[in-house]
């Protein structure tokens, strides 16, 4: 611990994100605690789908052995359209590339956040549950010293850092405090997600089914439980808001597609709401702060891959995190200035195609066209769901090459 602070790094948020980062950082020999105000194991509203690049970082962290024996592994993707038409890639393909592993994983959030923070305790990260971070504390020139802390009676205690760590999700306490939110217009939608026993048809590919007025992804999670997350416009708030449960098996019922499967199905939990999305920040930092994970930015759900981003950023901005420790604040706050640069050049290609994604799935003549063509070409599906899958470079989609032959040709 460093005179005058409770620790060298306060990370806000104890998911695959800020375990990530704390993984790391304690790892390079830089104290740091973790405050979350879960107590894990906790549930998280969440597709729980996982890339086959995530498998490089697990296995870094030594969690990948313990993950994979009790989730599930996913060796490719469908997509189907409003059209009926499929896309299928595979995580093995005639392509090229290849993932760490030749397949993904999708486990429960309770078991891999649980996880995950055990992992960043074993190399001496401390970890405080059921702390609930209200805001950041300031010196006298505005820069970020630390957090104040909510206990269960409603005392608040300051806790002092060198750097302050904004890994605490969608609706970011550190973001919102920073004055940093930024709140896209596009896309506006929630996300309702459940688990279920008996969904017929399950394989080891995970699914998206698109409709006119939403999508929902299924995939295997391990011990015979599916998990199924739906999206919609945020429109159909209201209508969600009264029974969250009824509207979500309304939908999967009015599928004819995906009704049978369910019929003889048992919804095992709760079914959670989570959303708006499109929210971000507007940059990865502040004087003596930095953001990782959702809390730095959150686009769409579509492509499933919010825990690798998490778990890659935690890696990107250990490093910076772990420099600034060790200069004044001037310089410190250059060190992660850097961070941003590295951010945008690791995730910048994802993020473009996770936009026209996104735009292609708002449009169903247009994602009808895509499914048409890509249901035919397999090595072009490949590519995409390669690229969603974090281990093809998102340049091999994002030509003039690739989206003539998907759309014209």
């Amino acid at each position: 611990m460093s005179i005058g602070f409770d620790a060298q790094v306060i990370v806000v948020g104890g998911g695959p994100a800020g375990a990530s980062t704390a993984w790391h950082l304690a790892r390079a020999g830089v104290d740091v605690l973790v405050l979350d105000r879960a107590r894990f194991p906790r549930d998280k509203t969440c597709a729980e789908c996982l890339s086959p690049e995530s498998a490089r970082l697990l296995d870094a962290m030594g969690a990948l052995d313990a993950l994979s024996a009790v989730g599930a592994k996913l060796r490719g993707m469908v997509v189907r359209a409003p059209s009926g038409d499929e896309i299928r890639g595979g995580f093995v393909a005639a392509h090229g590339w290849r993932a760490p592993r030749d397949w993904g994983l999708a486990v429960s959030r309770r078991v891999l956040d649980a996880t995950l923070v055990a992992r960043a305790r074993a190399v001496g990260a401390r970890v405080r549950e059921g702390a609930r971070v209200a805001d950041v504390v300031r010196d006298a020139a505005g820069r970020v010293c630390g957090v104040r802390v909510l206990d269960a009676s409603g005392a608040t205690t300051e806790l002092r850092a060198r750097i302050v760590v904004g890994a605490d999700g969608l609706r970011s306490v550190i973001v919102r405090r920073l004055g940093l939110a930024r709140v896209r217009a596009w896309p506006r939608r929630l996300a309702l997600v459940a688990h279920w026993r008996g969904v017929d048809g399950i394989t080891d590919h995970g699914e998206m089914h698109v409709e006119r007025d939403g999508f929902v992804g299924i995939a295997d999670i391990g011990d015979g439980v599916t998990n199924t997350s739906m999206v919609v416009p945020a429109r159909e708030a209201q209508r969600i808001s009264g029974d969250p449960a009824s509207y979500l098996a309304s939908w999967i019922r009015g599928r004819a597609h995906l009704a049978p499967r369910f019929a003889a199905a048992e919804r095992v939990d709760t079914v959670r709401v989570t959303g708006p999305f499109a929210s971000a920040s507007r940059r990865g930092w502040a004087p003596g702060a930095a953001l990782v994970g959702d809390a730095a930015d959150f686009f769409d759900p579509f492509t499933g891959e919010g825990v690798f981003a998490a778990l890659r950023g935690g890696e990107i901005l250990a490093p910076f995190v772990a420099e600034s420790c060790a200069l004044p604040a001037a310089r410190a706050d250059r060190a992660l200035a850097g961070y941003e640069t590295a951010r945008r050049r690791a995730f910048g290609g994802k993020w473009a195609v996770e936009r026209i994604i996104g735009a292609v799935v708002d449009v169903p003549p247009l994602m009808n066209r895509a499914a048409h063509t890509l249901s035919r070409r397999r090595d072009l599906a490949d590519l995409l769901v390669g690229v969603a899958g974090d281990f093809v470079p998102p340049s091999a989609v994002l030509n003039a090459r690739y989206v003539w032959r998907v759309f014209v040709k």
